[in-house]
């Protein structure tokens, strides 16, 4: 007799957060429970570089996932500690190991964390193990990659590798009523700090690419700008959070002007290098010089002036992604629109694109993830790594997984 639910660990290293999730999937049915989410964020290692440093990224990854897994599976409930003695034999092979070694020949000190982890520790009650393959930086995902496939050598579990693209968007169906036919065509936007994409999904596993990024990400606009200005890293959360200090009354006599590029082309595409170098030039004209100081942000003048082209920098950007979601969703007469990413949690950005959807498309269905799921995060993996397995109930082999830094939706 099938069973009418499966246990899926899911491992998230795609780029600066080591994350772990282990969710409960119905068989039949796509309805998700999670048991446990964990994740070890950089943010405060990555700050002084004023972006993620993929080198000292990696090296986090391997000294986080061991303990990042340990929480996840106790949080779980999926195995007890024993102190009397190892759960797992001594008697173990050698040869066991040996082979966990080979997969580890460059990250010695993560495969001597495990081997102390996996003779501690009974197998979990898992029936199958996800990991983003790609896109991403291609140091950081290897080590997820490589972990998993201990993990699953070690226990025997199967294992699926997943896209983190399409993780963002699936993500989605928690706590929603699950996509049916009448569905689609959806049209989807990824937008965070490495990618913009808009895509067409014109069902499950059929997708056309509509437009991506020519240059920067919206993400990176954000994080660029803000190092402009002399604020921290990530840009998007202080500049969203200035902006949103700034009263109505002077939101509505704030003079910087920005450009909006390529918001009135023809086509799905988007570009952000342009409104980062308009930000630098109007820096530069007023004070003669960029980045501002963090001094300057500490006068009447500079905060208010910071505040006011945090405005503006915002907008820019929430007014070319409304108006390319909106063309793309009339074009192809979407039933669905689907958002995620890192971008999708700032407030302004959901706020006025639900207005003008309700206004312009009051028929279409909007879908955005809670803001918790929005950033890089283990349930969107596990939730993704279940569609693809509920396919044929099968895994992967392991043995051929690879990392992919430029992995396509397509």
């Amino acid at each position: 007799m099938e069973q009418k639910e499966i246990i899926i660990l899911g491992i998230e290293t795609s780029c600066d957060d080591t994350s772990i999730a282990i969710i409960k999937a119905s068989n039949k049915k796509p309805k998700f429970k999670i048991l446990s989410d964990i994740v070890s964020s950089q943010v405060e290692i990555h700050k002084k570089w004023g972006g993620v440093y993929p080198t000292l990224a990696k090296r986090e990854h391997q000294k986080n996932l061991v303990p990042v897994l340990e929480k996840a599976l106790k949080k779980a409930g999926l195995f007890k500690i024993s102190n009397s003695k190892p759960l797992i034999s001594n008697k173990i092979s050698n040869v066991k190991f040996q082979e966990l070694k080979k997969i580890f020949e460059r990250e010695e000190s993560l495969f001597r964390k495990l081997k102390i982890f996996l003779k501690k520790y009974q197998k979990p009650n898992l029936d199958l193990i996800t990991v983003t393959k790609g896109p991403g930086l291609e140091p950081c995902l290897w080590v997820g990659i490589n972990f998993v496939k201990a993990l699953a050598s070690f226990w025997k579990i199967p294992i699926i590798s997943t896209n983190h693209l399409k993780s963002h968007i699936f993500v989605n169906v928690l706590g929603k009523k699950p996509l049916e036919k009448k569905d689609f065509p959806a049209v989807c936007l990824v937008v965070s700090g490495g990618h913009t994409l808009l895509f067409l999904m014109k069902d499950f596993g059929k997708y056309k690419i509509l437009g991506e990024t020519r240059d920067d990400a919206a993400g990176e606009c954000f994080d660029k700008t803000a190092r402009i200005l002399g604020l921290e890293y990530p840009g998007g959360p202080i500049i969203a959070k200035l902006a949103s200090q700034l009263k109505q009354a002077d939101r509505d006599r704030v003079s910087i002007s920005l450009p909006r590029p390529m918001i009135h082309s023809k086509d799905y595409d988007f570009s952000f290098s342009g409104l980062k170098t308009a930000v630098l030039y109007a820096v530069k004209k007023k004070y003669g010089k960029a980045p501002l100081r963090s001094a300057f942000s500490r006068t009447t003048e500079g905060r208010q002036y910071i505040k006011q082209m945090c405005v503006e920098i915002q907008q820019a950007i929430i007014d070319v992604l409304i108006k390319k979601i909106l063309k793309a969703a009339k074009d192809y007469k979407a039933k669905t629109i689907i958002l995620g990413g890192g971008v999708v949690a700032n407030f302004e950005l959901r706020k006025q694109l639900k207005k003008v959807i309700q206004k312009e498309l009051p028929n279409v269905q909007y879908l955005i993830p809670n803001i918790q799921f929005c950033t890089d995060n283990a349930v969107m993996t596990a939730v993704t790594g279940y569609f693809r397995w509920k396919k044929n109930k099968k895994g992967e082999g392991w043995e051929g997984i690879k990392a992919d830094a430029n992995l396509k939706i397509i």
